[in-house]
């Protein structure tokens, strides 16, 4: 009794190699973030579900959201049943790295479609994401012939392995997809913060950076597994130790990624780093032709204001003058204490230029006792001035409203 080896009596479920007693650990691991992601991201996603219309990126949040607790939770049982025989193995085996190829495929193209966004639908982004996304598809889907089942003793598990070494381009291509869309990202942040300087630290959180620096990162570190780790033998599952805890942090990241979009999701949202003058006003599209067409330069915008009114006014003679909303008040205010001099004097209106007078219906409000403003604080839609001059010389008075 003495020299009775204790682990002969255990089972194969209990006696496991130290390599794969540590993929067993990191299995429970991979388990435990899946399930508290699910749990965590539950209100966001109802929120998410609820808003209407249903772009692509709510699309593939859907399928990403689902997919990876659903595909985990039954390799975990195949994983971790000690009743599981090789042959019921030799039907399941492919199921993780085929249902993990389309997990990672949806998780690229979210990406992509994000990252086209931000660049606003840059040809460069398109013609560099779009064939690494298209090569990941194919390179996974050809390798995934290339698997077999692991040589482990009954009731250890069942667990897919690659039968050449060489089969580690299945993570080595989206690794190259998730390098350049940390690249573009990276870069999209720095060029913002040329036309917008903001802290470091700041600009980092703002842009998710720290999201897809994380799945580069995993990505990075299973591909060294795949091809630097030399296993001791065919039994041995040290290539495919993270394989598991990759495909869930690159799915929980790009949930993250996708939640962080400020306003609606269609064609990939916009970007927050971008400045209020690179963005196209849609509130007011005349407003917006006539400032391309005239050159009609914008007034200050108030600190805390909800919307922004600039008065631009600008001669049909050519001159091209404009003036701010502050000019214009002072201007107003001192014209209309002109016009009530020349009331008194019995003239039938006030001359503001050579040939341009203001309208009679002003003038009699004042008749009448009634204080009436130049410039209201609640942002007059329209000016009435008008001209007489025959030849149509004139003032054109042009309101540009922008929403922020």
């Amino acid at each position: 009794m003495d020299g009775l080896d204790i682990s002969s009596l255990l089972p194969p479920s209990l006696l496991l190699p130290p390599r794969l007693s540590a993929h067993k650990y990191l299995m429970v691991c991979t388990l435990t973030v899946a399930a508290w992601d699910t749990l965590v991201l539950s209100p966001r996603t109802w929120r998410l579900y609820k808003t209407q219309g249903w772009p692509l990126l709510k699309v593939t949040y859907q399928f990403l959201r689902y997919l990876m607790p659903i595909e985990f939770a039954i390799v975990a049982v195949a994983f971790f049943d000690s009743s599981w025989s090789l042959e019921r193995c030799q039907h399941f085996y492919l199921f993780e790295p085929i249902v993990t190829a389309f997990l990672m495929a949806i998780a690229s193209l979210s990406l992509a479609v994000r990252m086209y966004a931000i660049w606003d639908k840059s040809k460069l982004v398109m013609f560099t994401l779009g064939p690494l996304l298209f090569l990941q598809v194919v390179v996974q889907a050809i390798c995934c012939a290339f698997y077999q089942v692991v040589p482990l003793d009954v009731g250890q598990g069942c667990i897919a392995g690659p039968k050449h070494n060489w089969v580690g381009i299945y993570w080595l291509a989206p690794t190259i997809f998730y390098t350049a869309t940390l690249v573009f990202a990276i870069a999209r942040s720095r060029k913002s913060q040329q036309v917008k300087p903001m802290n470091l630290w700041k600009l980092f959180l703002r842009d998710g950076l720290n999201l897809y620096g994380a799945i580069w990162l995993v990505n990075a570190i299973n591909i060294l597994f795949w091809l630097i780790v030399t296993p001791n033998g065919p039994e041995d599952t040290i290539k495919t130790i993270i394989t598991s805890m990759t495909a869930v942090l690159t799915t929980t990241m790009t949930l993250r990624v996708i939640l962080g979009i400020r306003g609606q999701l269609n064609n990939g949202g916009t970007y927050s780093g971008m400045s209020s003058s690179s963005q196209p006003s849609h509130s007011n599209p005349v407003s917006s032709a006539a400032r391309k067409g005239t050159g009609a330069s914008e007034g200050p915008v108030p600190a805390g204001a909800r919307h922004s009114l600039s008065q631009n006014i600008r001669s049909n003679s050519g001159g091209g003058q404009t003036y701010t909303i502050e000019e214009m008040r002072a201007k107003t205010q001192r014209d209309w204490a002109a016009a009530e001099q020349e009331e008194e004097d019995g003239k039938s209106g006030y001359v503001l230029g050579e040939d341009d007078v203001v309208d009679h219906d002003s003038l009699n409000d004042r008749r009448r006792g009634e204080k009436a403003t130049p410039l209201a604080e609640d942002d007059r839609d329209a000016i009435s001035v008008k001209g007489k001059n025959p030849g149509g010389i004139g003032v054109k008075v042009t309101i540009d409203r922008e929403f922020q």
